[in-house]
């Protein structure tokens, strides 16, 4: 059986699940926006595959992703999170979940939802990218820039323009997969 050509190559299972079913897939659900939103914040300076391996220790650290619970965390449960050692302990991305879900749930009672809130900047319809090696792909775009901005105006922390990038391709506001890969196809088609 001929293997899939992806555009990672040499990764780990879980790294490999994360391509083939949720990398690039446009989200709309707003739980899992908000997750992948405190992912890729926790992200910074780390490797993806680092978050990635955390993920399940940071969904039950953080109650699921529930970010009405996460946006009424005490300074106790902040010094517990710094205790456990399944996530990434910096203090100042532990706040920044707190800070980042109430200002989550604001763009909520503004927009609706966020989802809302987020797919405007590309009018609904994820950007088709058609990169040939991860050469060409940018860290920021001005898209990235603008959503950063914007956010960090509604009181978000770590999400400047890099981290946002990684963000909307995560959850599929642009297809970042090389054309060469079988989900680029996949997603194209969307």
């Amino acid at each position: 059986m001929e293997q899939k050509k992806r555009c990672w190559e040499n990764i780990t299972p879980l790294m490999e699940k994360y391509h083939d079913y949720e990398w690039g897939t446009p989200l709309h659900n707003d739980k899992k926006l908000f997750e992948f939103l405190i992912l890729d914040g926790a992200q910074a300076g780390l490797s993806w595959n680092t978050i990635l391996n955390k993920r399940e220790n940071f969904r039950k650290a953080l109650d699921d992703f529930d970010y009405a619970k996460i946006s009424k965390y005490s300074e106790k449960k902040v010094e517990e999170l710094m205790q456990n050692s399944g996530i990434i302990r910096n203090r100042s991305k532990i706040q920044s979940f707190i800070t980042n879900a109430q200002a989550f749930m604001k763009i909520q009672q503004e927009f609706g939802s966020f989802d809302e809130y987020l797919w405007k900047f590309v009018n609904g319809v994820p950007i088709q990218n058609n990169w040939h090696s991860w050469d060409e792909v940018p860290a920021k775009t001005p898209l990235s820039e603008q959503i950063s901005k914007d956010l960090k105006k509604r009181g978000f922390k770590f999400v400047g323009p890099t981290i946002i990038y990684a963000f909307i391709q995560a959850v599929g506001m642009v297809n970042d997969h090389l054309v060469n890969c079988f989900r680029h196809a996949e997603l194209s088609n969307q």
